[in-house]
């Protein structure tokens, strides 16, 4: 960073705090002229994308996965706090990752893989809207196949 009033590269901070909108403020003053001035900074995040099984392209909205969540988790006893916390779990795992797409399929694989630590019932929920069972047949297979996981 230069000094906006004489070019200088040596800098010192003043003052940093946070703003509202998460940037962070800082006053800086120039080791050359002495002037100050105010610079702001902010985390550059890429948009991540989702990619339907159609091929259709969705920006990422933490809010659809939320929403998912807590029909999955209707009438258990699971916190929102708890809820809240997986769906932030997953968009910082993939901010993490630093993916501009993720596909339908990955994320629903997430979805379930962290649902069933939460809550068992609320795994199969989900599962049986992700997976689209078809008859009371696959629901079975995927109760069975649950349960011989947790088989020791």
């Amino acid at each position: 960073m230069k000094c906006r009033y004489c070019g200088c590269t040596e800098l010192r901070v003043i003052d940093s705090r946070p703003t509202e909108d998460g940037a962070i403020r800082r006053r800086r003053e120039c080791t050359n002229c002495l002037r100050r001035f105010t610079t702001y900074e902010k985390i550059e995040t890429l948009p991540i994308y989702v990619v339907k099984k159609d091929g259709r392209r969705q920006a990422f909205d933490i809010a659809k996965l939320r929403a998912g969540l807590i029909k999955a988790c209707e009438k258990r006893p699971i916190p929102l706090k708890d809820v809240e916390a997986l769906a932030q779990s997953i968009e910082m795992q993939l901010n993490n990752e630093m993916v501009q797409e993720v596909t339908s399929l990955q994320l629903g694989e997430m979805v379930m893989k962290r649902l069933k630590e939460l809550d068992e019932v609320a795994y199969v929920r989900f599962a049986s809207v992700y997976r689209q069972f078809k008859d009371i047949n696959t629901f079975r297979d995927e109760l069975n196949r649950l349960l011989g996981e947790d088989r020791p």
